[in-house]
């Protein structure tokens, strides 16, 4: 068994949040909330921490999948840099595991290279592989705090 085992979020990039969450609650995809700040990332590896910290995100909790919208800003990001050449579609596909570290680890030993990475103090957080050229999409892996985040 690798750390891609358990789905837990599709995010996907827009060019306007809130009218994409607009159109998804008028069909019935909703309710959306703002993802909390993004500057609880203590350790942080992005290209670009302003472009970083710039990014708002919506998200939605279905009962079986998050669905993640996300609006880069004009900061440098992977995320604007999808925004601008490929257009509004899925960026990455996220995994829940139940340690960041270790599963960065064991994909570090596996082959896909890390895209960008984030930690909280307690050790919880994100880690992007860069995986698109060869799976056709990013993957991403995440470990929550007690908040479910």
């Amino acid at each position: 068994m690798g750390i891609f085992q358990k789905l837990h979020h599709i995010c996907i990039v827009v060019h306007d949040i809130d009218k994409a969450q607009a159109y998804y609650q008028s069909i019935g995809i909703g309710p959306w909330e703002s993802y909390p700040p993004l500057v609880e990332y203590e350790e942080l590896e992005v290209p670009s921490r302003d472009g970083f910290m710039a990014m708002q995100y919506g998200i939605c909790n279905l009962p079986n999948v998050q669905l993640q919208l996300c609006q880069p800003s004009k900061d440098p990001s992977p995320q604007r840099i999808h925004l601008d050449t490929k257009g509004e579609g899925v960026f990455h596909i996220g995994f829940e595991v139940p340690d960041a570290d270790v599963a960065e680890a064991e994909a570090r030993r596996t082959g896909p290279s890390v895209l960008m990475r984030g930690r909280r103090t307690n050790r919880t957080g994100f880690t992007y592989y860069d995986t698109a050229e060869k799976a056709g999409v990013i993957l991403l892996t995440r470990a929550t705090n007690l908040a479910g985040r």
